[in-house]
Protein backbone atom coordinates (compact mmCIF):
# COMPACT_ATOMS: atom_id res chain seq x y z
CA UNK A 1 0.00 0.00 0.00
CA UNK A 2 1.28 3.37 -0.75
CA UNK A 3 2.44 5.84 1.98
CA UNK A 4 0.10 8.67 1.02
CA UNK A 5 -3.33 6.50 1.46
CA UNK A 6 -5.88 8.30 0.15
CA UNK A 7 -8.75 9.35 2.55
CA UNK A 8 -10.94 5.92 2.61
CA UNK A 9 -14.17 7.72 4.79
CA UNK A 10 -15.15 5.42 7.57
CA UNK A 11 -13.30 2.86 5.84
CA UNK A 12 -12.07 0.46 9.03
CA UNK A 13 -8.58 -0.41 9.89
CA UNK A 14 -7.21 -2.73 12.91
CA UNK A 15 -4.23 -1.21 14.53
CA UNK A 16 -2.10 -3.49 16.30
CA UNK A 17 -1.20 -1.66 19.60
CA UNK A 18 2.22 -2.43 21.53
CA UNK A 19 1.72 0.42 24.02
CA UNK A 20 0.09 3.39 24.25
CA UNK A 21 2.82 5.71 23.62
CA UNK A 22 3.34 4.17 20.29
CA UNK A 23 -0.14 4.34 19.43
CA UNK A 24 -1.48 7.91 20.50
CA UNK A 25 -0.29 8.96 16.92
CA UNK A 26 -0.81 6.51 14.90
CA UNK A 27 -4.48 6.29 15.71
CA UNK A 28 -5.02 10.24 15.54
CA UNK A 29 -3.23 10.02 12.20
CA UNK A 30 -5.32 7.39 10.69
CA UNK A 31 -8.61 8.82 12.01
CA UNK A 32 -7.06 12.12 10.23
CA UNK A 33 -7.42 10.38 6.87
CA UNK A 34 -10.79 9.30 6.97
CA UNK A 35 -10.06 5.32 8.91
CA UNK A 36 -12.23 4.04 11.90
CA UNK A 37 -10.05 2.74 14.17
CA UNK A 38 -10.15 -0.49 15.57
CA UNK A 39 -7.31 -0.87 17.91
CA UNK A 40 -6.00 -4.37 19.28
CA UNK A 41 -4.00 -5.16 21.67
CA UNK A 42 -1.97 -8.36 21.29
CA UNK A 43 1.30 -8.40 23.06
CA UNK A 44 1.95 -12.17 24.67
CA UNK A 45 5.92 -10.65 24.48
CA UNK A 46 5.60 -8.16 27.51
CA UNK A 47 7.20 -9.36 31.13
CA UNK A 48 6.29 -9.71 33.59
CA UNK A 49 2.52 -9.60 33.48
CA UNK A 50 2.55 -6.57 35.92
CA UNK A 51 4.43 -4.72 33.05
CA UNK A 52 1.06 -6.02 30.62
CA UNK A 53 -1.19 -4.99 32.86
CA UNK A 54 0.43 -1.29 33.23
CA UNK A 55 0.41 -1.02 29.00
CA UNK A 56 -2.80 -2.41 28.66
CA UNK A 57 -3.98 0.51 31.18
CA UNK A 58 -2.34 2.90 29.03
CA UNK A 59 -3.37 1.74 25.77
CA UNK A 60 -7.65 1.77 27.44
CA UNK A 61 -7.17 5.30 28.22
CA UNK A 62 -5.64 6.23 24.77
CA UNK A 63 -8.74 4.57 23.42
CA UNK A 64 -11.30 6.29 25.45
CA UNK A 65 -10.09 9.23 24.73
CA UNK A 66 -9.76 8.82 20.78
CA UNK A 67 -13.51 6.89 21.12
CA UNK A 68 -11.94 4.00 19.26
CA UNK A 69 -12.76 0.35 20.04
CA UNK A 70 -10.39 -1.90 21.29
CA UNK A 71 -9.81 -5.43 21.35
CA UNK A 72 -8.04 -6.95 23.99
CA UNK A 73 -6.37 -10.32 23.46
CA UNK A 74 -5.64 -12.97 26.24
CA UNK A 75 -2.25 -12.57 27.76
CA UNK A 76 -0.08 -16.09 26.76
CA UNK A 77 3.32 -15.53 27.38
CA UNK A 78 4.17 -19.28 26.58
CA UNK A 79 2.94 -18.46 22.85
CA UNK A 80 5.67 -16.17 23.03
CA UNK A 81 8.14 -18.39 24.31
CA UNK A 82 7.29 -21.79 22.04
CA UNK A 83 7.82 -18.92 19.49
CA UNK A 84 11.54 -17.79 20.00
CA UNK A 85 12.97 -20.71 21.59
CA UNK A 86 16.01 -21.02 20.30
CA UNK A 87 16.32 -17.31 20.32
CA UNK A 88 16.46 -16.26 23.59
CA UNK A 89 20.62 -15.12 22.68
CA UNK A 90 19.58 -13.07 20.18
CA UNK A 91 20.76 -9.54 20.62
CA UNK A 92 17.96 -6.76 20.17
CA UNK A 93 16.54 -6.55 16.75
CA UNK A 94 18.05 -9.39 15.38
CA UNK A 95 15.92 -13.12 14.84
CA UNK A 96 13.97 -13.16 17.84
CA UNK A 97 12.43 -9.71 17.37
CA UNK A 98 11.47 -10.48 13.68
CA UNK A 99 9.61 -13.88 14.89
CA UNK A 100 7.87 -11.79 17.30
CA UNK A 101 6.71 -9.40 14.58
CA UNK A 102 5.34 -12.06 12.83
CA UNK A 103 3.53 -13.40 16.04
CA UNK A 104 1.51 -10.23 16.47
CA UNK A 105 1.37 -9.37 12.91
CA UNK A 106 0.18 -12.97 12.44
CA UNK A 107 -2.66 -12.86 14.98
CA UNK A 108 -3.76 -9.40 13.87
CA UNK A 109 -4.66 -10.51 10.23
CA UNK A 110 -5.99 -13.30 11.65
CA UNK A 111 -8.08 -10.65 13.59
CA UNK A 112 -8.83 -8.66 10.99
CA UNK A 113 -9.92 -11.39 8.53
CA UNK A 114 -12.23 -12.74 11.34
CA UNK A 115 -13.46 -9.42 11.92
CA UNK A 116 -14.40 -8.82 8.19
CA UNK A 117 -11.45 -5.92 8.48
CA UNK A 118 -9.85 -5.32 5.02
CA UNK A 119 -6.49 -3.69 6.10
CA UNK A 120 -4.55 -3.56 9.13
CA UNK A 121 -1.03 -1.99 10.41
CA UNK A 122 1.26 -1.57 13.11
CA UNK A 123 2.00 1.10 15.72
CA UNK A 124 5.38 -1.05 16.26
CA UNK A 125 7.16 0.86 13.30
CA UNK A 126 6.07 4.26 15.21
CA UNK A 127 9.20 3.47 17.16
CA UNK A 128 12.97 4.65 16.73
CA UNK A 129 14.39 1.39 18.02
CA UNK A 130 12.04 -0.91 15.30
CA UNK A 131 13.23 -1.52 11.44
CA UNK A 132 10.38 -0.31 9.49
CA UNK A 133 11.61 -2.05 6.64
CA UNK A 134 11.37 -5.14 8.46
CA UNK A 135 8.21 -4.82 10.03
CA UNK A 136 6.84 -3.62 6.53
CA UNK A 137 8.22 -6.72 5.08
CA UNK A 138 6.49 -8.82 7.41
CA UNK A 139 2.71 -6.95 7.54
CA UNK A 140 3.30 -7.39 3.29
CA UNK A 141 3.97 -11.09 3.34
CA UNK A 142 1.29 -11.90 6.14
CA UNK A 143 -1.44 -9.73 4.48
CA UNK A 144 -1.18 -11.18 1.15
CA UNK A 145 -1.31 -14.68 2.89
CA UNK A 146 -4.85 -13.28 4.23
CA UNK A 147 -5.70 -11.83 1.25
CA UNK A 148 -5.61 -8.19 3.14
CA UNK A 149 -3.83 -4.86 2.68
CA UNK A 150 -1.38 -4.20 5.05
CA UNK A 151 -0.93 -0.11 5.42
CA UNK A 152 2.81 -0.09 5.01
CA UNK A 153 2.39 3.31 7.11
CA UNK A 154 5.90 5.38 8.15
CA UNK A 155 4.46 6.54 11.19
CA UNK A 156 7.80 8.15 12.06
CA UNK A 157 7.58 10.73 9.34
CA UNK A 158 6.34 14.29 9.60
CA UNK A 159 7.84 13.92 13.30
CA UNK A 160 5.16 11.39 14.33
CA UNK A 161 7.66 9.78 17.31
CA UNK A 162 7.41 13.80 18.45
CA UNK A 163 4.01 13.88 18.30
CA UNK A 164 3.17 10.38 19.81
CA UNK A 165 5.31 11.50 22.75
CA UNK A 166 3.38 14.66 23.34
CA UNK A 167 -0.02 12.81 22.88
CA UNK A 168 1.11 10.17 25.46
CA UNK A 169 2.92 13.37 28.32
CA UNK A 170 -0.89 15.21 27.92
CA UNK A 171 -2.78 12.54 28.74
CA UNK A 172 -0.28 11.09 31.26
CA UNK A 173 0.19 7.81 29.89
CA UNK A 174 2.69 5.00 31.50
CA UNK A 175 6.30 5.65 29.74
CA UNK A 176 7.74 1.67 29.74
CA UNK A 177 12.04 2.03 29.63
CA UNK A 178 12.35 -1.66 27.49
CA UNK A 179 10.58 -2.96 24.60
CA UNK A 180 8.81 -5.60 26.20
CA UNK A 181 10.37 -9.08 26.91
CA UNK A 182 12.63 -10.09 29.47
CA UNK A 183 15.31 -11.20 27.03
CA UNK A 184 15.14 -6.77 26.32
CA UNK A 185 14.67 -6.34 30.03
CA UNK A 186 17.87 -7.93 30.50
CA UNK A 187 19.90 -5.62 27.92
Amino acid sequence: MAENQKNSSAKKILLHACCGICSGYPISYLKDIGYEVVVYFYNPNIFPEQEYNKRLEAEKKLCRHFGCELIVEDYEPQVFYDCVKGLENEPEKGLRCDKCFELRLMKSAKKAKSLGINEFTTSMVISPHKNYEKLSEIGLKIAQDFGLTYLAQNFRKQDGFLKTNRISASLGLYRQNYCGCKFALKN
